[in-house]
């Protein structure tokens, strides 16, 4: 479990977690409004007042716990749900976005596999 692959993996992860999920609360890095279905999507979410930050809050934990190598598997079980929910959104409604979205579902799920130990006694 501690190969250099997976020490990389991790790390990255963690970083994107942190810097994205940051994001949500400085606006350091600017993205283009969405449009359309994804618009009216994204605006809905917003409308609610807790999406957004409680989603910018766990990824900044999940990837802080990422970086930190504390508590590894919860956060990733933590984290299969938004990587798997970002990339719907993007299939469904912003497919330009949908590289990235699709590099997190992928380091998320290289990460459950080589956690996979740890997540037996859940399915006995």
């Amino acid at each position: 479990m501690n190969s250099q692959f997976t020490l990389l993996v991790r790390i990255t992860l963690g970083i994107l977690l942190v810097v994205f999920g940051s994001n949500n609360f400085l606006h350091f890095i600017p993205l283009p409004p969405p449009t359309g279905s994804a618009a009216d999507f994204m605006n809905s979410l917003g409308a609610t007042g807790y999406i957004f930050p409680v989603v910018g809050i766990l990824e900044v934990i999940i990837g802080a716990m990422l970086l930190i190598k504390k508590w590894v598997a919860f956060a990733l079980i933590l984290l299969a749900p938004i990587s798997i929910n970002i990339l719907l959104f993007h299939l469904f409604l912003d497919i330009p976005g949908v590289s990235a979205a699709l590099l997190v579902v992928v380091l998320n799920t290289i990460m459950i596999y080589k956690h996979w130990k740890q997540y037996i006694p859940l399915f006995h």
